[in-house]
């Protein structure tokens, strides 16, 4: 019987109907050649036993997988969900499946990913790269080999490759630039370690939103600290100084919400006594209390653009012999309660 089977294939359709198994793969590939009345009896079994092409087989055949992997540092962070959203979105309109990986902040991991999925025949790689990723060889190599790579918000720099990022500099010049419009003079930096860009360029917008209010940036407010747990406990010393600061700006939300939590530990009135701003826009920034001010980071649209530069590149639809392109996405601020009462 064929429903025995724990998959029907081309042949068993073909026995079944009493006609040739090259007749049904022409008729459930819609061939002319097929007359409508052999289509109908293919398609109806082939609807009734549940048949699937067997992918495997198609790859080889075709050498290509329409499949591409997808490497992220965290998938509980928000952010990087909005991306995968982006990119399962317009992926599954053009056809094309997705694995996802996450390195969880780790490099072996990451490397580890990066060759399952080659071993898996992936046909392209979405990535951003871990916090302790400084040896770019893994990826240097796939790129070597002809696989497609595209790195989104974080990325390595000396590799010529496609990125979609933001706007980090511009993002935190012009929050900053907010807190101290709204009379903060004493402003504290909640960032991660510099050796990614991302970092760096936030760090950069940050000190020169000071600089161009003629403010100094002060070694004892810049902290490194890049989570919820963190930011509580750091937050918390801060505000136990002499001067403790006025304002502070984190370099995601979830650091900016740990920052609220301490301050009211506190006994300190956000936005009384100090203003608050993250970087990110994700659901704790509406959910907080108060709302968070925040940079939108355009994750949902990062991940279509990436996905859609790598669907263009396996598609042949720009120069295989290309010069990299980078997309650079423009961010605004979000203001909400916890830099004025206004709002």
């Amino acid at each position: 019987m064929i429903m025995s089977k724990l998959r029907i294939t081309i042949k068993d359709i073909a026995k079944k109907l009493g006609i040739s198994p090259s007749t049904v793969s022409r008729a459930i590939k819609d061939h002319p050649d097929i007359n409508p009345d052999t289509k109908e009896k293919v398609n109806k079994l082939a609807n009734i036993y549940g048949y699937r092409r067997n992918p495997i087989a198609l790859n080889l055949k075709q050498n290509k997988s329409n499949t591409i992997g997808v490497v992220i540092p965290e998938i509980i962070h928000y952010f990087f969900s909005s991306v995968i959203s982006g990119v399962g979105d317009y992926a599954y309109q053009r056809g094309y499946n997705v694995i996802i990986a996450q390195s969880n902040e780790d490099f072996q991991r990451e490397r580890s990913d990066v060759f399952n999925f080659l071993d898996n025949r992936v046909d392209g790689i979405l990535i951003s790269i871990s916090k302790n990723t400084k040896d770019f060889t893994h990826l240097r190599n796939i790129l070597e080999q002809g696989t497609p790579v595209v790195f989104f918000d974080r990325y390595a720099e000396d590799l010529e490759t496609d990125k979609v990022i933001v706007n980090d500099y511009e993002g935190a010049f012009n929050i900053v630039q907010h807190i101290i419009d709204q009379g903060c003079k004493r402003i504290a930096y909640m960032g991660m370690n510099n050796d990614l860009l991302i970092g760096k360029n936030r760090f950069k917008g940050y000190k020169d939103a000071l600089e161009h209010n003629d403010l100094k940036d002060n070694e004892d407010l810049i902290m490194d600290c890049d989570n919820y747990e963190k930011a509580i406990r750091v937050t918390e010393d801060l505000l136990k100084q002499p001067s403790p600061p006025d304002g502070f700006f984190a370099i995601n939300d979830a650091t900016a919400i740990g920052v609220m939590e301490a301050a009211k530990n506190c006994n300190f009135n956000i936005p009384g006594d100090i203003k608050v701003a993250g970087f990110t826009n994700g659901l704790i920034s509406k959910m907080s209390d108060p709302k968070l001010t925040t940079v939108e980071q355009n994750g949902y649209k990062m991940g279509q653009k990436a996905v859609e530069m790598i669907i263009n590149r396996l598609t042949g639809n720009m120069d295989q012999n290309y010069t990299a392109r980078t997309i650079t996405l423009d961010t605004h601020v979000i203001i909400r309660e916890s830099t004025t009462k206004d709002q």
